[in-house]
């Protein structure tokens, strides 16, 4: 299974194409849409939410709401286009109006334009951009849906924000009920003092991350391999979440506190009672680079949204002077949304380990195959 995505942030629309599905996988439109809107919301969000909603519409690969077997194609509309078309167009534009020099530090504007021989970092944020996430919430809806035919739910929830952090543990079934929340905080006192928080950064002109958790539950064992550093499920899943715009940071069950423990707290101690079976799950749900039947468990650290609109001190790319970082429409926090595509990207990389080891041209050998195995 691959995914394929192009398309500017302020370009026509964003575009992804996913090889791979089996046919006969019953595509529910209304969710996809449904985790899209989620992906646009959340507390500290910017201006440009308000402007437009993404609806994605599915071009090719699927008929009377099933897939076909053959490549999957959408598309997800840039309503805001309309007031770009003059400086993005294709087929020739305005390249001066918008040009932005004032390269931004913590984006890919320096580096990008030194790499793709650019003088307008335009040419390298509209790309950049995390605008390209709304594609893969659509794959990852997908690749949920093909998941959930075989009993397999992701979901989430945010343990903290700018430090104010909910410490408290949580069942997977209490996960959901997040997303009801103005920051997918679980913990009401710690999310009224997140919004407080934001509400100062937002006065200050500042910005905020956090870090988010991610369940799996349903993963039978034996899905990456320890024979090949490159078929690891840890390393395949901890890629997905890494390659997400402002994801500094992921860790897998304990993950960095193991380093501060000794072996006998850390590793989960194997049981039988008619099946194998772990009283702790320290591990995540992965050992030896495959899982092992437990809840799957990770987590990512995202850093606050590098364009601030106080700015920071920085070089014109072209003039070479000291100016002050040009501020693009932005968000003070933008949790809620990582939240989502982490969800998104996390069904769509175990989407891939499961096609990898199951294969399967139609969902009722994929469902067979699943079911069969010990």
């Amino acid at each position: 299974m691959k995914l394929t995505t192009a398309g500017e942030s302020h370009g026509k629309a964003l575009l992804g194409i996913i090889e791979g599905l089996p046919a006969n996988l019953e595509i529910d439109f209304e969710e996809i849409d449904k985790y899209l809107a989620l992906r646009q919301g959340g507390y500290g969000r910017g201006d440009r939410q308000k402007l437009e909603r993404d609806k994605a519409e599915i071009l090719s690969g699927v008929r009377n709401r099933k897939t076909l077997g053959s490549p999957m194609a959408f598309s997800v509309a840039n309503n805001d286009y309309t007031n770009w078309q003059k400086f993005m167009a294709p087929e020739g534009c305005d390249v001066t109006e918008k040009q932005l020099t004032a390269v931004r530090p913590g984006h890919a504007d320096l580096t990008g334009l030194k790499k793709f021989d650019q003088i307008d970092a335009r040419n390298v944020l509209e790309r950049a951009s995390a605008r390209e996430t709304a594609v893969r919430v659509v794959a990852g809806t997908v690749a949920r849906q093909y998941l959930k035919a075989l009993g397999i739910e992701i979901s989430g929830y945010v343990k903290s924000v700018c430090g104010i952090k909910d410490t408290n543990e949580y069942k997977f079934e209490q996960l959901e009920s997040a997303k009801q929340n103005s920051l997918f905080m679980l913990d009401k006192s710690a999310e009224d003092k997140a919004i407080m928080f934001i509400d100062k950064l937002k006065a200050e002109g500042d910005t905020a991350g956090g870090v988010i958790e991610i369940r799996v539950k349903g993963l039978k064992s034996g899905f990456g391999s320890c024979m090949q550093y490159s078929t690891k499920l840890d390393a395949h899943l901890c890629s997905a979440l890494m390659s997400v715009q402002a994801i500094k940071g992921v860790e897998v069950g304990a993950g960095f506190g193991v380093a501060d423990l000794r072996g006998s707290n850390v590793h989960d101690e194997i049981f039988y009672d008619g099946d194998f079976y772990r009283k702790t799950n320290k591990a995540g749900g992965i050992e030896g680079g495959m899982s092992n039947g437990e809840e799957i468990v990770l987590r990512a650290a995202m850093k606050p949204i590098p364009t601030l609109m106080k700015g920071l001190k920085t070089v014109d790319y072209i003039t070479k002077q000291p100016t002050v970082a040009s501020k693009e429409r932005s968000d003070v926090c933008a949790i809620c949304a990582a939240e989502i595509v982490l969800e998104s990207v996390t069904a769509f990389a175990l989407a891939q380990a499961v096609s990898d080891r199951l294969g399967g041209d139609n969902m009722n050998e994929v469902i067979k195959r699943y079911k069969d195995l010990k």
